[in-house]
């Protein structure tokens, strides 16, 4: 009887180990074929323009040009009428006194409206035609992409030396961009002239978790958890949208994005760390902002397949970087 029962046990072992790799060789399948190729930079015809201050259409500038500016800040915006303004207000009145103190700097701020319903892009325009679109420029895209794709249509038209990701809440305290600076030259010599300065909340966590429900708790851990297990390791939080790259590493990173939704902060530190571009984790003034897009179970839901998907894709050779590493 005894032996019957080990009998049941060890079959009923070897059946959910069986059942697990079943499993993940079903879901490595439906990765690798529902996996598209590099998603080109396609651009509907009214996005390859702007408007400037008087209302007149200018093409855009590329990635491929040489910089004429010090500093590109790229200002995802999905519907940000309200929080846009507070948000343009605190970065231009640190960017203009800076240009004041130092009238060698030079910076631009592009707005990238991501197919928004309502008046973001009126909203951002304003600033164009108070600051110039020397200064301001506003992408309108024709439908919505996902905050990466908003982000890579504007590093794609940027035109600084370092060019800078920060959110259009306003969560991250702007002159903080001195903080990412700094941290971007301690990495110094850059390989390729490549470097990566993230902002990070991962000093306020244990007053965040105070602040958070259990479940809540529960899904941000998991969460950090399916990040280091599956694509970054080294960098606690990957999700801040205060990112500074240098022009070659933002050109070299987006490349290579595939994801462009809210997961896409991964896949860049993941194509980041293949490339062996420096990459410093920097400490920033942050708080929380009402008005979040994320759904919190169904956002995080979504992310969690996001990174399996990652990885998957890149492990079953879906998706390639070895080819653009030798090309580059």
């Amino acid at each position: 009887m005894a032996s019957l029962s080990l009998q049941l046990v060890v079959l009923g072992a070897v059946l959910g180990v069986a059942l697990a790799a079943a499993a993940l060789i079903l879901i490595s399948f439906v990765a690798f074929v529902t996996a598209t190729e590099m998603p080109p930079l396609h651009r509907h015809e009214e996005e390859k323009f702007f408007l400037n201050a008087r209302g007149q259409k200018e093409t855009l500038p590329s990635i491929r040009d040489s910089p004429t500016k010090q500093l590109s800040i790229v200002v995802p915006s999905y519907n940000e009428e309200k929080r846009l303004p507070i948000m343009m207000d605190e970065a231009l009145g640190y960017l203009e006194e800076r240009q004041k103190q130092d009238p060698t700097f030079t910076y631009e701020v592009i707005v990238v409206d991501d197919g928004s319903k309502d008046q973001t892009s009126k909203v951002a325009f304003k600033y164009c035609q108070k600051y110039g679109s020397d200064k301001i420029r506003v992408i309108t895209l024709v439908k919505n992409r996902g905050k990466g794709g908003a982000i890579k249509m504007g590093v794609f038209s940027s035109r600084g030396e370092k060019i800078l990701m920060a959110d259009a809440d306003g969560a991250t305290k702007f002159p903080d961009v001195e903080k990412l600076e700094k941290g971007l030259r301690d990495l110094q010599p850059w390989p390729d002239q490549m470097a990566i300065a993230c902002g990070s909340r991962a000093h306020l966590q244990t007053e965040s978790i105070a602040q958070r429900s259990y479940f809540r708790t529960l899904l941000m851990y998991g969460f950090h958890f399916l990040v280091w297990f599956l694509c970054v390791k080294g960098i606690r939080d990957t999700q801040c949208g205060f990112k500074l790259l240098t022009r070659e590493a933002a050109s070299r990173t987006f490349s290579s994005l595939h994801i462009e939704r809210w997961a896409f902060d991964v896949e860049l530190l993941y194509i980041a760390q293949f490339f062996k571009i420096p990459i410093a984790e920097i400490a920033v003034n942050w708080t929380e902002i009402e008005g979040s897009k994320l759904v919190p179970f169904w956002s995080w839901l979504q992310m969690g397949k996001d990174l399996l998907f990652i990885r998957l894709r890149y492990l079953t050779g879906a998706w390639r970087l070895e080819k653009i590493r030798k090309m580059n």
